[in-house]
């Protein structure tokens, strides 16, 4: 493997942390209407499990409402009781049209521990640029052994990797700032 391909490979995986992150932040609640709140609720429905946004309209009429919208009236039950046994603590009103899932607001405290929730998720992606950091630096390594690289192009290489790990790290940064300042604004 070339030196480009491993800087390839460590660009690639450290922009899928980022991703992951970013979703997995998406994901948590914070007093505001989203749909991405529902994006992994699954429904058990026509025999298997379905995602909720394959079988219903979801909309956010107001800031702290959401509205689910089945295409098939029969799944109402169904979709109510797949947000019951989510962990997502909200209760749904269903009046045999729409779902209608109100969003509570935080209290302070909930809003602190979502901010702690939200820098332990940083943490993990910034523990795995490390370690695809520290995975593309053992290649480089193991090829300048090899005589493949010269030890100034490893050098350079590393280096190369160590900027862009500290980049993606800052976006992840980036990331879990704007998600606590929306976690305590609102």
């Amino acid at each position: 493997m070339s030196i480009s391909q491993i800087e390839e490979k460590a660009r690639e995986k450290m922009k899928k942390s980022v991703d992951a992150v970013r979703n997995e932040v998406v994901r948590i609640r914070t007093g505001k209407a989203t749909t991405a709140l529902v994006d992994g609720l699954k429904v058990a429905c026509y025999g298997s499990k379905v995602p909720l946004k394959q079988i219903a309209n979801i909309g956010v009429p107001e800031a702290r409402l959401l509205l689910i919208q089945p295409w098939d009236k029969n799944l109402l039950p169904d979709i109510e009781k797949a947000i019951f046994q989510s962990d997502l603590g909200l209760t749904p009103n269903n009046d045999g049209k729409v779902i209608r899932l109100p969003i509570p607001p935080l209290t302070e405290e909930r809003r602190k521990e979502l901010v702690k929730l939200v820098k332990k998720l940083g943490e993990e992606g910034k523990i795995a640029m490390r370690n695809v950091r520290r995975e593309c630096n053992d290649e480089i390594k193991k090829g300048e052994k090899a005589g493949n690289f010269s030890k100034d192009d490893s050098q350079r290489a590393m280096k190369d990797i160590q900027e862009t790990t500290d980049k993606y790290i800052e976006m992840i940064d980036m990331v879990i700032a704007e998600k606590e300042k929306e976690i305590m604004e609102i």
